[in-house]
C-alpha cells in the first residue's frame, strides 16, 4: 500500500510518497526521505487513500504518532524485501510509527 508522509526539508514541511504495512499496531513506513530529517521520537503524520474513480468509491485515512527508525538489521532487511521502494533519490528510510490518533472517511457514490 502506498501513501504519503510529511517531513521537514530545509525548515519547511515536505510530502513524499511512501509504502507501508500495518503490523502489531504499528505502521512500518518506507519512504525516500533522509533518515536524519526526522529526530528520534518526533511525531509524524502519515496519510493514505484509495480512490476508485471509475466506480466512485474509496477511503482516506490519516494517522499521527511518534516515529523511530527501524534499526534492527534483520527487521530492516525484511521490510526492504517486502515493501516496495523507489529507485530515484539517495534515501531509503524505514520508520516505525505508533499511531496515537487515526481519522478517516469512506467515499461513496452519491445516489441519483
Amino acid at each position: 500500500m502506498h501513501g504519503g508522509g510529511v517531513h521537514l526539508h530545509k525548515g519547511s514541511p515536505a510530502l513524499r510518497p511512501a509504502a507501508h504495512v500495518l503490523e502489531y499496531g504499528c505502521l512500518i513506513v518506507r519512504a525516500p526521505v533522509p533518515g536524519s530529517a526526522l529526530p528520534a521520537g518526533v511525531t509524524v503524520t502519515y496519510h493514505v487513500d484509495e480512490v476508485r474513480t471509475a466506480i466512485g468509491t474509496g477511503w482516506s485515512v490519516t494517522a499521527s504518532g511518534p516515529a523511530e527508525s527501524v534499526s534492527d538489521p534483520d527487521e530492516a532487511a525484511h521490510y526492504r524485501r517486502t515493501l516496495p521502494g523507489w529507485k530515484h533519490g539517495p534515501h531509503d528510510t524505514l520508520l516505525r510509527v505508533r499511531p496515537r490518533t487515526v481519522s478517516g472517511y469512506r467515499l461513496a457514490r452519491a445516489e441519483a
